[in-house]
Order: C-alpha cells, then structure tokens, then sequence
C-alpha cells in the first residue's frame, strides 16, 4: 500500500530481507502467489501508479501525460537502482557496459549459497584489491575467511559456489581497478563502502527478541537497539552481537521469519 507521496502506509507485515531471495516475502498470506515478493516490489509500485493514472483519466482528460509519468516512473527506478549498486560496490558511477554483467553475476552467487546481503558487502569493502599498478592476487582461502561469516549453511559453499565466488572477485577486482573515479587506496574504498553499506541492520530476530523482553517487563533491549541503530554504519565496540546473522533458531520461528496480517 502506497501514499499519493509514494510512501509505503502498511508496516503489517513487514520483513527484513536478510539473506538474499528475491522470491522472498513475509506475509503468510502471500506465501503461494508470492505477489508482493521482494523481487517484484518495483513492479508493484509501477502498478500502484498506472491504478493511479486510470483513476485520473476522467480529470484529466487525456492518457498522454500519465503514461510519460510512468515512464519517469521506471527509468527514475532504474538511475537509482544502478546508483545504489554502484555505491554498494564501492564504484564512482555505474556503467551499463560492464556492471550490468557484474551486478547480475554477483545476485545469481548470492542465490548459490546461502546469503546475508548487510555482512557480504560489508566484509567486501575489507578484501584487499591492491592498486591498478599492483593488484592483489586473490586467493580463495583469504576471500572465504572475510565472507564466511555472511555464509548460512556451510554445505552450501561447494566447490563450484567457491569457483563462481572467485570467478566473480576477479572481474570485481578488475572493475574497481580500473574505475578512473575511484580512490587508488584500499582504505579509502573501505571508509567509501561503509559509508553506505550498514554494519547493523533491525533484523528480524532483534525485533522480536526486543518484543518478548518487553513482554515480560523489561525495555531495555528496544533503547540499546534504538541506540545501535541511530548509527548504522559506525563501528560500536560491544554492539557487535546486533551485527550477527540470523541464528538458526529464528529460521521459522513466527515473528522472526513470516507473519500474517493479523499478527
């Protein structure tokens, strides 16, 4: 559900994209056609506004204007989406020659295995790319320690995840390297990444372990959490449990995974 501003007015049920799965959605009820998946939100809104459009037809008389409104609509989307990936990956501007591949190659690996978005991108600004005069030579043992900690299932990181995980760090690294925009030093990319790449996210667990604290009296989980949140992207010495995976216990347990409308 959408305000006449475009914001989002139904937080019920609401969900956390923890691992990436663009099938995913958090409403119970949704769970057969998955119709508000994660995947198919931009379309949703695209929807939202050509019921919009048709509703105002009787007003404004004509279908020309509306329709280049929506057209805005979806290439406005598409600038903003490149936009944020090129922020996500650390790059000082999307081109479509080469990042369209990048972008897909890297959504497809993190359909292989298992993956939590917040931690793999913040643990990709840490892998050491060198400069363009002396890359690093990238081995899969230094990749996998920095990105293990955003793997769910360990079963899941064959030998062709891995294979398709360097395949990928590799054209990653080539791309950075040779970005003409970009700072030259490791660091600077890293403080560039987490700058926009948050280190703690509301997980879905959080919330819930915050709501059965405040159940039985006690509040003082939703203040740290309200205190780690008002700063996302900064390292918190001892905050570093809000930053975790989701552990295995709120997998399926109600109020950490699928809720229904009534919840």
């Amino acid at each position: 559900n959408m305000s006449i501003l475009g914001l989002t007015i139904d937080y019920g049920p609401y969900g956390w994209l923890e691992d990436y799965d663009p099938d995913w959605t958090p409403n119970t009820t949704d769970a057969q056609g998955r119709r508000y998946r994660y995947a198919h939100q931009p379309q949703i809104a695209q929807w939202n506004l050509v019921a919009l459009a048709n509703a105002l037809v009787p007003l404004v008389k004509e279908a020309e204007p509306l329709q280049r409104g929506i057209a805005v609509y979806v290439e406005e989307f598409q600038k903003s989406w490149h936009s944020m990936m090129a922020g996500k990956l650390g790059l000082s501007k999307y081109e479509s020659e080469t990042d369209d591949e990048l972008v897909d190659s890297l959504l497809t690996l993190l359909q292989l295995a298992e993956t939590d978005m917040t931690i793999f991108y913040r643990r990709l600004a840490d892998i050491e790319l060198g400069t363009r005069e002396q890359p690093v030579a990238l081995e899969l043992a230094v990749v996998l320690n920095h990105l293990s900690e955003a793997h769910y299932v360990a079963d899941e990181v064959t030998e062709e995840y891995q294979q398709a995980l360097m395949d990928w760090m590799r054209s990653y690294q080539s791309r950075v390297l040779a970005d003409d925009g970009f700072p030259a030093d490791d660091s600077q990319r890293r403080q560039r990444m987490n700058a926009v790449n948050p280190k703690y996210v509301l997980r879905n667990y959080l919330a819930q372990l915050a709501i059965d604290a405040c159940d039985k009296g006690d509040d003082s989980m939703v203040s740290e959490l309200l205190d780690v949140l008002r700063r996302p992207y900064d390292d918190q010495p001892g905050k570093e449990r809000f930053a975790e995976k989701r552990p295995e216990w709120a997998r399926h347990r109600p109020g950490c995974s699928m809720l229904s409308c009534s919840s």
